[in-house]
């Protein structure tokens, strides 16, 4: 008992700070939502707050990853959750001007974009290889009971107070975040290498520009299989920016029955999150990579065809189901296989062309929307979608690629 207790101690608090901050986000999210419409009625000025993130990794992702490898990561992401939180926080005082919020809200995301890979690299250094399919199966369920917990938890302070308060409780989670990372080990203690004390430059991001294109060549497979996922990731965006027009205008559903809809997919990822925390030992990552994402995709070709609630509800399920699989085979396959010298430069880099992806291909199925039907935008993306997770299973599958699965060193 004493021996799990230690190999689980450090790996638990991250756990707890990350859920914490999670179900924070989710409150701010719905809050910043709800704020930005009672100042506009406007949904369009909703929207904007989708492109900022995107447009944030932009701006930050091709120099983020030259400045995550060389510096320590602990420190590095408690003054980011600190920088969130603070900006969150003057968020309460700048709340009568809408363009002082998109400003505040897009310095917001530029730390959050930083944050991502940084944390990756942090947790990849922390936790060891054997262990990190596990830690990944309870962090996708942590996420998964942070995307019920904290719309519900917003509701509730939207009842009994304001969306400003809902903000300031988000602030506060990041603070707390930033506490408990400072308790976390700093795995970099003893590491001193010559790019630490290297400044930024343009010289600097071009040779790391270089070394990304260098290591890319040189571990095609791996990095075959990365791409791939996340024009997976892509093709999601870009379809469930039409899920809310589908429902109402395809299959004709109320409110009401909408969110009970989003309802059925918390509940099937967060089922799936537990099934796959449990099992997760039993289940290789090619396996759980290449069927989860393919069951994801069916789950949308279901709802892609669906004319009632009934089979849009089954497609949901499955599709939030699934997602759990396909999400910790793949953070655990990134993890094992990109060196954590560079995986700062190579998420960086690799996110950067994610997000201008999103913003071409989403921008691209809203205006095919306009020429063709709504419905059959939906199930182009969804076949596409289909044929990529099937090509992708495809390559997780092959015999002579097992190493790159491997749990253990």
């Amino acid at each position: 008992m004493r021996k799990i207790v230690d190999y689980w101690k450090y790996p638990s608090i991250l756990l707890f700070g990350m859920g914490i901050s999670s179900i924070g986000s989710w409150i701010y999210f719905l809050a910043l939502n709800v704020i930005v419409f009672n100042m506009t009625s406007s949904a369009l000025a909703v929207s904007a707050l989708y492109i900022i993130k995107p447009l944030a990794t932009l701006f930050t992702n091709l120099w983020g990853g030259s400045v995550i490898d060389r510096v320590n990561k602990k420190y590095l992401m408690i003054v980011l959750e600190m920088i969130q939180a603070t900006l969150i926080a003057f968020l309460l005082l700048t709340i009568h001007s809408l363009w002082i919020v998109y400003v505040l809200v897009f310095l917001i995301n530029i730390a959050t974009s930083l944050y991502e890979p940084t944390s990756v690299s942090y947790i990849t250094r922390l936790i060891p290889r054997e262990q990190r399919q596990r830690f990944n199966s309870l962090r996708s369920l942590l996420d998964s009971g942070a995307f019920l917990l904290g719309p519900a938890i917003a509701g509730v302070l939207f009842l009994n107070g304001t969306p400003l308060f809902a903000i300031m409780i988000n602030a506060i989670s990041l603070y707390f975040s930033a506490l408990v990372t400072f308790f976390m080990p700093n795995v970099e203690k003893h590491n001193l290498n010559n790019e630490t004390t290297q400044k930024l430059s343009l010289s600097i991001v071009k040779e790391d520009l270089k070394l990304v294109l260098l290591f890319s060549r040189r571990f095609v497979y791996v990095m075959t299989v990365y791409f791939l996922f996340s024009v997976f990731i892509v093709i999601q965006t870009a379809v469930d920016s039409l899920e809310v027009a589908f429902a109402k205008e395809v299959i004709s559903l109320s409110d009401s029955e909408y969110h009970f809809l989003v309802s059925i997919a918390g509940s099937g990822i967060l089922i799936g999150s537990l099934i796959n925390a449990i099992f997760t030992k039993k289940l290789a990552i090619s396996f759980i990579i290449g069927i989860g994402s393919l069951m994801v995709s069916v789950g949308y070709i279901i709802f892609a065809f669906s004319n009632t609630f009934m089979s849009a509800s089954v497609g949901v399920f499955v599709l939030a189901f699934s997602l759990a699989f396909a999400n910790t085979g793949f953070y655990t396959f990134y993890q094992n296989n990109i060196p954590v010298e560079v995986i700062g430069r190579i998420g960086s880099f690799y996110g950067f062309l994610e997000a201008l992806l999103i913003i071409v291909v989403t921008s691209t199925f809203a205006a095919l929307t306009i020429i063709l039907s709504i419905k059959l935008v939906v199930i182009l993306g969804a076949i596409f979608m289909l044929l990529l997770t099937s090509a992708l299973l495809f390559i997780n599958l092959q015999p002579s690629k097992g190493s790159y699965y491997k749990t253990v060193s």
